[in-house]
């Protein structure tokens, strides 16, 4: 954990300090809108999950910053970065999810485009997997005790964008971030139990003061009859901007890579040649035609 540098590294909050001024502006930005959703308010609402606001507040989340949500050296290297949240979260702190800061497309995009960069971010770690899909999962997103599954674990990943106009809890006014949360954050707290329904009920309430309308139609529980995750990953806004059926048909067939493909660092195969073919130092730098 903390490499040098802040892209395509796993960092803690003090290290995510120390190094933002050196880092690229879209990051800092990114940043700075996403701690001042968590601990700041809206017309005199806080953010609606206070489990959010507190591992911030006391310094337990876990970030990575990632250069692009297409380019294949990117994202396998933050393919090595989730795995290696995967090794260190439990001891890290009780509950520590994962925020993601995904660098920002050129010009205005639309809903749409969203939607089909978290799939293909998805799908992408899927095909690149180095381990199995979990036997106690369903494959079928349709299935209300599917997830998505990753490093044999499976997580919840909720995302926040920048075409939300009214639902300010999920909007992110730079570009696309993902925050992952193993499904053993959960334990304790499920729908199934009193204190799940009760912390559900709080935030679903705040969420409605927070955004000014109601909780969204899509908004469930893990294996409620009728509720389906993969809607709640990114919340719809428009019908005919998003997805009628989940983009992601996982598969246990396993490896679905080549094997040089699953191995850590195997993103710099790409820098490499990249750079070799541009005749400049290898890097990762200024990726993201996305």
């Amino acid at each position: 954990m903390n490499e040098p540098g802040t892209e395509g590294v796993l960092l803690d909050q003090e290290t995510l300090h120390d190094r933002l001024d050196d880092a690229p502006g879209w990051l800092r930005e990114h940043y700075r809108t996403f701690r001042e959703s968590m601990l700041g308010e809206r017309d005199g609402s806080p953010f609606p999950c206070y489990f959010g606001i507190e591992v911030e507040r006391k310094g337990e989340l876990l970030y990575a910053a990632c250069e692009s949500t297409t380019d294949p050296a990117a994202l396998l290297r933050f393919r090595d970065v989730l795995l290696e949240y995967l090794d260190a979260y439990e001891d890290h702190a009780d509950r520590a999810p994962l925020a993601v800061f995904f660098r920002p497309p050129p010009g205005d995009r639309g809903e749409a485009h969203y939607h089909e960069r978290l799939w293909h971010v998805l799908e992408f770690l899927h095909v690149h997997d180095p381990e199995p899909w979990p036997d106690d999962i369903p494959t079928d997103p349709d299935d209300p005790h599917w997830e998505f599954c990753f490093g044999g674990e499976p997580l919840f990943p909720t995302s926040r964008a920048p075409f939300y106009d009214e639902r300010l809890s999920r909007y992110s006014p730079v570009g696309l971030e993902i925050t992952f949360q193993p499904r053993a954050v959960f334990d304790g707290i499920t729908a199934d139990t009193a204190a799940g329904r009760h912390a559900r009920e709080a935030i679903q309430s705040r969420m409605a003061d927070y955004d000014g309308v109601c909780p969204h139609a899509d908004l469930g529980d893990w294996g409620a009859e009728g509720d389906r995750e993969w809607k709640q990953y990114l919340f719809r806004e428009d019908d005919d901007a998003s997805p009628d059926a989940c983009p992601l048909e996982p598969t246990r067939e396993h490896p679905k890579a080549p094997a040089a493909l699953l191995e850590p660092g195997a993103w710099r195969r790409f820098a490499d040649r990249r750079a070799s073919d541009a005749g400049s130092p290898a890097t990762t730098a200024g990726l993201g035609d996305d």
